[in-house]
């Protein structure tokens, strides 16, 4: 009896380490960027990226949502700097024609992220960059690979030394790329609208 217990609850954490349940702490198994469909590996501006957005949300992990999901309601703010010079987040990434909007989408050219998932679960700033379809990873973002063009990611003001493709997305953090020349200050947080 003590051994079928003991196959059984091996079966059940089976299931949910299969299924992502529970509150675990690791962002999901994303495929390397570089391997989904319509990325931008030109320099910024980069696109909304949604003539693709659907081909990408499968390897994402990610859902085709009727509505914004209200278990997780999360924001963090993204500012992407090349050269000096602050490059526009597009509105409206991972909202597809009317027709459906992602767990990780903006609404506007502020550089909030919204993170807005009907189930419990953690999101990685990879996936938003697979929404957005923006190559990223170790060493490339968009067009700037560290070979050619240096850069770096800060979140909260601290350089973050990590893989960015693998930063979990947490309330209120300031993520801000920093690609070539910086600017003359890196923010470390944003005042985001109440209720945000």
């Amino acid at each position: 009896m003590l051994a079928a217990a003991g196959v059984i609850a091996a079966v059940v954490a089976g299931v949910v380490v299969f299924t992502g349940g529970g509150n675990s702490a690791s962002t999901p198994e994303v495929p390397k960027n570089d391997q989904l469909v319509g990325l931008q590996v030109g320099a910024a501006p980069w696109n909304t990226g949604l003539d693709t957005l659907p081909d990408r949300l499968k390897p994402l992990g990610l859902n085709e949502l009727g509505a914004e999901g209200e278990v997780v309601h999360i924001h963090q703010h993204l500012d992407v700097f090349v050269n000096g010079k602050r490059e526009p987040v597009p509105a409206n990434i991972g909202i597809y024609d009317g027709q459906f909007l992602t767990e990780l989408h903006t609404h506007d050219t502020s550089g909030v992220m919204h993170v807005e998932s009907p189930t419990r679960r953690q999101f990685g700033l990879g996936q938003f960059f697979g929404v957005w379809g923006v190559r990223l990873n170790s060493n490339c973002v968009g067009g700037y690979c560290r070979q050619v063009t240096p850069w770096t990611v800060h979140v909260n003001g601290q350089p973050y030394s990590g893989d960015p493709a693998a930063l979990v997305l947490k309330p209120h953090q300031e993520i801000a790329f920093v690609i070539g020349t910086p600017p003359k200050s890196i923010p470390r947080s944003y005042k985001f609208p109440p209720g945000e």
